[in-house]
């Protein structure tokens, strides 16, 4: 079911720039901005779509038996539910923040769909390079490595450049009138 979004003005800092977006997915956010529940959203996709990586690992390592798949297949249950639950947040704050015009073009995506797809390919281009941003709570730090840039790590960042360059238009157009994001 379509809801309608909330009336009023949509301004410069209506949604947030690919700038604020890709420096959510890198830290978690500080400071006071209008649209700071989409960017730690944001930051929490990411999250966990390093937990589907690790969860994934596991199952394809050597020797995985059938209990630590069955326990792999609840953990990406768990961490699909969680991801749900971000894009269903972000599309939330998109009905009640960014005013749209009757007559403009529908978008095909939702606002928290299109960011959970740029932080797939966050972590898909960052684990290309051998870089993993996974917190490591019990030892309070975060593991990070690096490798040098292949062909597969050029293609992610390409792919996270082009989803960033139609994100940026994606608000332009919201902003101006010209296109509206559908919220369900």
């Amino acid at each position: 079911m379509a809801a309608e979004y909330a009336s009023g003005r949509i301004g410069s800092d209506g949604l947030p720039s690919v700038a604020d977006l890709l420096q959510a997915f890198r830290a978690p956010v500080n400071g006071r901005v209008r649209h700071r529940a989409v960017l730690i959203a944001a930051h929490e996709l990411v999250a966990c779509h390093e937990r589907r990586v690790s969860t994934l690992a596991g199952v394809h390592a050597p020797g995985a038996d059938s209990d630590q798949l069955i326990r792999c297949r609840q953990l990406m249950d768990d961490i699909d539910d969680r991801r749900a639950e971000q894009v269903a947040g972000i599309d939330v704050w998109v009905a009640g923040n960014i005013a749209h015009r009757s007559g403009a073009s529908l978008h095909t995506e939702t606002l928290g769909a299109v960011i959970d797809r740029m932080a797939a390919k966050w972590v898909a281009a960052q684990h290309a390079l051998g870089i993993s941003q996974i917190n490591d709570k019990s030892r309070g730090h975060t593991t990070s490595r690096r490798r040098e840039v292949d062909g597969e790590a050029h293609m992610h960042w390409v792919r996270l450049a082009e989803l960033a360059d139609g994100y940026k238009d994606l608000i332009t157009d919201v902003a101006e009138h010209r296109r509206r994001l559908p919220v369900f």
